[in-house]
C-alpha cells in the first residue's frame, strides 16, 4: 500500500511539473496591446509572419531591417521593388486583399491603412490587425505615433526615435528657410490632363502646415481628391513655387504631368519663368507616404526647392 502511494505521488509530481513547464512556456510569449482608430489588437512581440498593406509602414519596416511575409506586390514603388521576389508572398491588391492567400500565410500581424479600412473586420478574423493613418493637421505627430507602434512591437524604439529625430532636424532646417521668405507656393496633383489643388490641412498640406511654405491661396477646399482648378486659376494666383505630383506616373505607369502643366498659359507664371516648377516624386507623396524613408525624402525635396 505504501509502495502504491509513493508511485501515485511521483506521478502527480510529474504531471504538476509538466503543467508548470507548459505554463512557463505560455508566459514566455509576451504580447502587446495596440489601440488604433478601428479597435485594438493584441500582438505577440517580435511577430515572425507579418502582412503589410500600408506601403509607408512597409517602407519603415524595410528601413529598420524588419522582415515581412506578405505584401501587395502589384502596387509596390520602385524603391521597394525587392519585395516582388519569390521570397515574399503576394497578399493581393491594395483595395482587394487576397484573403485565401493571407490566411495561408498564418500571419501574426496584419498592418493596414485607409485603402483597406472597410475590410478591417474580415482581416481581424485572420490575425491581429493594426490600422494606421496620417493626420494632415498634425503630420509629424501622426508619423511618430505610427512608427512608434513598430518600435513597440519589435523592440526597436531607440532606432525609431533616432530616425524621427533626424527627420525633425530636417523639418526644422526647412522651417528656418521658409520663415524668412515671402515666396508663395501652390500644391497640385495632375492626372488625366486635369489639375487639382491642395492647400493647408489637405493630404499634401504638410508643405504649408509643417514646412512653412506660404500658400498662395488659403481658401483652397480641403477634399480627398483636392479642389479642381483651371490653368487660368494658376495664372491668376501666380505662385512663386508650383509643386506638382504626377498621379498618372504611379497609377497608369506613364508620366504626363509636365506635358499637362507646362502649357502656353503656365508659361506666364512666376514659377515657370523662375524655373520653380517642382515635380515631386509621386512614389513618396502618393503611394508610400508616411514611411521613415519616404517622409525624409519628401522633406528633402521641399528643402531643395526653397533653399
Amino acid at each position: 500500500m505504501k509502495k502504491l502511494i509513493v508511485i501515485m505521488s511521483l506521478v502527480l509530481l510529474t504531471l504538476a511539473a509538466c503543467g508548470t513547464d507548459e505554463d512557463s512556456g505560455a508566459q514566455d510569449e509576451n504580447t502587446i496591446t495596440i489601440e488604433h482608430e478601428l479597435g485594438e489588437a493584441t500582438v505577440v512581440e517580435n511577430p515572425e509572419n507579418v502582412v503589410v498593406f500600408d506601403l509607408g509602414m512597409l517602407d519603415t519596416l524595410d528601413t529598420l531591417d524588419i522582415p515581412v511575409t506578405g505584401v501587395p506586390k502589384d502596387n509596390l514603388p520602385s524603391y521597394l521593388s525587392h519585395y516582388e521576389s519569390d521570397e515574399y508572398e503576394h497578399a493581393g491588391g491594395l483595395k482587394e486583399p487576397d484573403f485565401e492567400a493571407i490566411y495561408g500565410m498564418e500571419p501574426d500581424l496584419i498592418i493596414i491603412s485607409g485603402r483597406q479600412a472597410d475590410l478591417y473586420e474580415d482581416l481581424e478574423e485572420i490575425a491581429p490587425t493594426v490600422y494606421v493613418e496620417t493626420d494632415s493637421e498634425a503630420y509629424m505627430e501622426s508619423i511618430s505615433h505610427n512608427v512608434g507602434i513598430i518600435g513597440d512591437i519589435f523592440n526597436v524604439q531607440d532606432e525609431v526615435n533616432e530616425a524621427i529625430d533626424e527627420i525633425q532636424a530636417e523639418v526644422n532646417a526647412v522651417q528656418e528657410l521658409t520663415s524668412s521668405s515671402n515666396e508663395t507656393g501652390l500644391i497640385t496633383l495632375a492626372t488625366g490632363g486635369s489639375v487639382s489643388a491642395y492647400g493647408s490641412g489637405s493630404r499634401f498640406g504638410l508643405i504649408h502646415d509643417m514646412l512653412g511654405v506660404t500658400p498662395v491661396d488659403d481658401s483652397i477646399e480641403v477634399a480627398t481628391h483636392g479642389q479642381n482648378i483651371s490653368f487660368e486659376f494658376i495664372v491668376e494666383q501666380d505662385p512663386d513655387y508650383l509643386f506638382v505630383i504626377d498621379r498618372d506616373a504611379v497609377v497608369e505607369g506613364e508620366a504626363t504631368a509636365q506635358e499637362t502643366i507646362e502649357n502656353s498659359l503656365i508659361e506666364n507664371t512666376t514659377a515657370y519663368q523662375n524655373d520653380q516648377i517642382f515635380y515631386l516624386n509621386p512614389e513618396y507623396w502618393y503611394i508610400a507616404d508616411g514611411g521613415l524613408q519616404s517622409v525624409s525624402e519628401m522633406v528633402y525635396e521641399i528643402k531643395s526647392a526653397v533653399e
